[in-house]
């Protein structure tokens, strides 16, 4: 997969966490919700890992891991085009 189709599907997914989480908030007792949320959110982090594999963090401040130096060295997300 491209690093655009990547951050699309990433996109996607994180959407429908958004919305499956808000559904949840006002129905809690609904069990293929809860099934649905907890496997799309493992699908995100499974398509986050895969992309800061490949082409480094998404996010700073603690929130994904990188290497010294890994966000100097890489294009900033406006110039991988």
């Amino acid at each position: 997969m491209s690093e655009s189709e990547l951050l699309t599907r990433i996109g996607e997914v994180q959407f429908v966490c958004v919305e499956l989480n808000l559904y949840l908030d006002t129905h809690p007792a609904d069990a293929a919700a809860r099934t649905d949320y907890l496997s799309y959110s493992g699908l995100l982090a499974q398509l986050i890992s895969e992309y800061e594999r490949e082409y480094g963090p998404l996010m700073g401040f603690g929130h994904s891991q990188a290497e010294e130096g890994c966000w100097v060295c890489s294009k900033w997300p406006w110039e991988k085009r």
